[in-house]
């Protein structure tokens, strides 16, 4: 299943702020077009989390399905978003506040369409969270993966964020990677 359009206009019951960032803020691609053409981060929808879990084993190139659990949308949802390309849902980051000690935004699961990969989805989605996340008065972030994903350890590495392998994080026997960055 390739990219799907949503349109911004079904989304306008659940916080309808969108963010609307031009290509020329972000790496440039070959056509003119894709330098001009506006990319949308907004509030994440029903339509678009029933998408979601409709392609997110594709996205990720394996069963992940489980973590988009719908707790991420109906009760921690508020700080979820979706990056938009041209009406098409492109990017997704489920994340919310936990409330600490110390208050932090914490980035559950995030999802780039294959075809849009390495084009500043990511950086959008992540930009976006921050500004929300200081927004709720989160002092940190922070983030987990597996010991073997090395696309998101570069990712955070470069954007900022403390990298710290943890033994027995998930139980034992099984490291996770935990990412933090201070805000």
């Amino acid at each position: 299943m390739g990219p799907v359009r949503t349109g911004a206009r079904a989304f306008q019951g659940r916080n309808s702020l969108a963010r609307v960032l031009r290509y020329s803020e972000r790496p440039a691609r070959n056509s003119v077009a894709a330098q001009t053409e506006p990319m949308i981060t907004r509030p994440l929808g029903k339509q678009d989390y029933d998408h979601i879990v409709q392609i997110i084993d594709r996205w990720w190139g394996g069963p992940t399905t489980a973590l988009a659990h719908p707790i991420f949308f109906h009760e921690l949802g508020a700080m979820a978003r979706v990056v938009e390309d041209d009406g098409i849902l492109v990017g997704f980051l489920l994340g919310f506040v936990a409330p600490g000690p110390p208050k932090t935004g914490y980035v559950h699961l995030v999802g780039i369409h294959p075809d849009y990969r390495r084009r500043g989805v990511g950086k959008v989605l992540y930009q976006t969270f921050e500004e929300d996340a200081r927004a709720a008065g989160c002092t940190r972030l922070k983030a987990v993966t597996t010991s073997g994903n090395e696309g998101s350890i570069a990712f955070h590495r470069a954007t900022g964020w403390t990298v710290t392998s943890v033994e027995d994080y998930a139980g034992p026997a099984r490291p996770r990677v935990v990412f933090n960055k201070t805000l």
